[in-house]
Order: structure tokens, then sequence, then C-alpha cells
């Protein structure tokens, strides 16, 4: 029988497991890879419709952090990174607030934005420095995103927050997770094993991108940088 420990290491990796859909993957013709794709695409924005009650909770503090003069700041690492800065990167423009407003941090700064920073993710040391770096206080809120919910950079940043006392939010695939734990609010959409075995810029990546669209559309305009639509 498998111990306590192992059973939940199993759990925190969930989207690291073979999806039995796909085993022959390599031996599909181009049609039916896009066709398993396309199915196991499906069930990601239902999944994230349960998470409404929780991403409700992380906009309506989001408003509150922003209305007293705190931040929106996401943290992560890879794929996950690289969608935070996006989401960051697109809020000036489209709502016109401050770049100060909604920040991102990717482990590995700038350069991981558009390539591989080896090892950057296993430091957690650095995901305390960039928090800290921003002068952190308990009026803004940190969303730490990682679809395993292990990430040491993102782990790092989220106790660097937790003691500074900002409200803290989860994105993961992992809900009993160590980042989960950590958080005030868990938005844990449970996208399952990719197609491609741990490829987690497939489902949960796109669960990520659906959920930081909410977040930030949301926030913004219910804090009236939106006329109508």
């Amino acid at each position: 029988m498998p111990s306590r420990r192992t059973t939940l290491e199993r759990e925190r990796r969930r989207t690291e497991h073979r999806n039995p859909a796909s085993r022959n993957l390599d031996r599909l013709s181009s049609t039916a890879i896009l066709r398993l794709m396309n199915w196991e695409d499906r069930k990601v924005a239902v999944l994230v419709g349960r998470e409404i009650p929780a991403i409700s909770r992380a906009v309506d503090a989001i408003v509150r952090a922003i209305r007293k003069g705190g931040r929106l700041i996401y943290v992560g690492a890879g794929t996950s990174g690289r969608l935070a800065v996006l989401d960051a990167a697109e809020c000036p423009p489209t709502f016109g607030v401050s770049p100060q407003v909604v920040q991102a941090f990717i482990a590995g700064g700038r350069k991981a934005v558009t390539g591989a920073v080896e090892g950057a993710e296993d430091s957690a040391a650095d995901g305390a420095r960039d928090l800290r770096a921003t002068k952190l206080t308990a009026r803004d809120v940190v969303v730490g995103i990682a679809a395993s919910g292990t990430t040491p950079y993102v782990l790092g940043a989220m106790n660097y927050a937790r003691k500074r006392g900002a409200t803290m939010v989860a994105v993961t695939s992992n809900r009993r997770s160590p980042m989960a734990k950590l958080a005030r609010i868990v938005i844990a959409p449970g996208v399952g094993p990719e197609v491609v075995t741990g490829s987690t810029r497939l489902k949960a990546g796109t669960s990520q991108k659906l959920v930081l669209n909410m977040l930030s559309t949301a926030s913004m305009v219910r804090l009236g940088h939106v006329y109508e639509n």
C-alpha cells in the first residue's frame, strides 16, 4: 500500500501522468491527433467554470486592493510565467492603467519570456528576491501560477508574500499542492493528464490563460475601466 507521502506526491504531479486516450499518439494521423487534442481541450472551459466562485473571490480581493493603492502581481515560471507576462502587458493598452498596477514576474527574468533559462524555476530565493524588489506590502495581491503547484520559484515568492501580509491566490492544477496550502484563495481546474505527457503548456496552460483573462478583465471592469462593453 503506498504511503500517504507517496499518495500526496502523485496528487501533486497529476498533470504529469500519462493520458490513456493518447497512448498511441505517435501512430495517429494528423487529423486524429487534432481531433484528440480538440476533445481534450473541450474539457478545460467546463473545469474552469467550476472554479468561478473562487475566481470571483479573487476578483473581489484584487478590486479592493487596487482601490486602496495596491497592485496585482503575478508570479510564474515557464509557460505559466509567460502567460502571466502576456496578461500583465495587455492591461495598459486595453484598460488604460499604469504598468505598475498589474505586474508579472517570471523565473529567469526577461530572457525566459522568449527562451528557456535552465534551473531558473528551481530557486525559491530568486522568487523572494524578485518580490522584495517591488517593495511588496499588505495592500497587494500576489497570484502564484504553476500547474504542479510545487515550483520552488513561485513558492519562494509566495512565502515572502505571506510574510509581508499580501493576499495570496494560487492558480494551479493540483489542489493539494504546497502552493495551494499557502494561498488564501485557490483556483484549481483539475485538467488532468496532457495529450503529451508532462507538457503542461497544453490543457494546464489553456486553463491558466482563461483564469488570468477572467481575473484581470473582471477586475478592470469592476474598477470602471470599461464603458458598457
